[in-house]
């Protein structure tokens, strides 16, 4: 095998590995994962939101 066959083998194994992560990235069973991810950030803003306006009303 000499060095051009090597690097088209693992050019065709990245291209193989790509297209494996779009497929599961874009997965309609992942999408709800996805989205509650997205999500927990803006739910931990509103959890110390309410956090301080408890201690606000506590005052």
């Amino acid at each position: 095998m000499d060095y051009g066959t090597l690097r088209g083998v693992i050019a065709l194994l990245i291209l193989a590995l790509f297209i494996i992560i779009v497929i599961w990235s874009y997965n309609k069973k992942r999408k709800s994962t996805f989205d509650k991810a997205a999500n927990s950030i803006f739910e931990e803003e509103h959890k110390k939101e309410n956090n301080k306006q408890e201690t606000n009303n506590n005052v």
